[in-house]
């Protein structure tokens, strides 16, 4: 169901103006924990896409948040590596609709699961300065800004403005000479830092935040009991990915095998 937030966000005031209204479906508590704002290419190429999978589900795990725009590419992997119950998405369009088409399942369970905003009303489509609000707000949510993977020119660089005007810290992975041209433009000018250890930048950014282990608990003694993939699949839709990535599980023959 589509409600309207009727509270105040202090990260919000960063904005060059406060949201006059701002929608949601789910849960609004995880606006109250540690985030992280995480974007990047539609097209990352397949480091960035297995770094950017690493990051988001050990901060996850920290009990970090993360946040992005539900964007094919960099977006739709950091949400599905935290988990829909550790994210949330920005829309660039009414809540009605679930845009990307392509993305519409991630969505669906962030929905039932995380959280879902929007500052547009039902019927809003996705246009270009829809996506330039979106932006400012996926930014202005996160503590830092964390740039995975873009172009010269892309529609990440449009959020590095904002992170830079807002005095967001500014991180980015580190690329081979010719790749991500962009985030490596940022280190040149001084303007980002640089992510060498994954697990270091989770340490320094969680800090000692540890997240429930009673959800994950369950979900390992029920995989003791060797269920088939797609039965796993429908009682835990957002852990088998993130258990199977993470070599908590295994896939044998179509049955679930847990690995720790």
């Amino acid at each position: 169901m589509i409600e309207n937030i009727n509270f105040y966000i202090q990260e919000l005031e960063a904005m060059k103006k406060y949201p006059k209204e701002l929608l949601f479906i789910g849960d609004t508590t995880l606006l109250k924990k540690k985030k992280i704002s995480i974007i990047g290419s539609r097209k990352p190429n397949q480091y960035a896409r297995h770094k950017t999978e690493e990051l988001a589900r050990k901060l996850s795990k920290r009990g970090v948040c993360v946040v992005s725009g539900g964007a094919i590419g960099v977006d739709a992997i950091a949400h599905k590596s935290a988990g829909a119950n550790n994210t949330i998405m920005v829309a660039a369009t009414g809540l009605d609709k679930r845009y990307p088409a392509i993305n519409k399942n991630i969505i669906a369970d962030i929905e039932k699961e995380g959280l879902v905003l929007s500052q547009f009303e039902k019927g809003s489509p996705s246009t270009r300065y829809n996506f330039v609000l979106r932006n400012e707000l996926v930014v202005a949510l996160g503590d830092v800004l964390v740039v995975t993977y873009a172009d010269l020119n892309s529609g990440s660089m449009r959020s590095v403005e904002y992170a830079l005007s807002m005095g967001k810290e500014i991180y980015v992975l580190s690329h081979r000479i010719g790749e991500s041209e962009a985030t490596n433009h940022l280190l040149q000018e001084g303007k980002a830092k640089a992510i060498y250890d994954i697990d270091v930048f989770v340490k320094e950014f969680a800090g000692e935040m540890q997240v429930s282990k009673e959800e994950n608990d369950d979900f390992l003694e029920y995989c003791k009991t060797n269920p088939t993939y797609d039965e796993a699949l429908a009682k835990y839709p957002s852990k088998i990915f993130e258990a199977e990535l993470s070599g908590e599980i295994e896939v044998h023959f179509s049955r679930i095998y847990p690995l720790i």
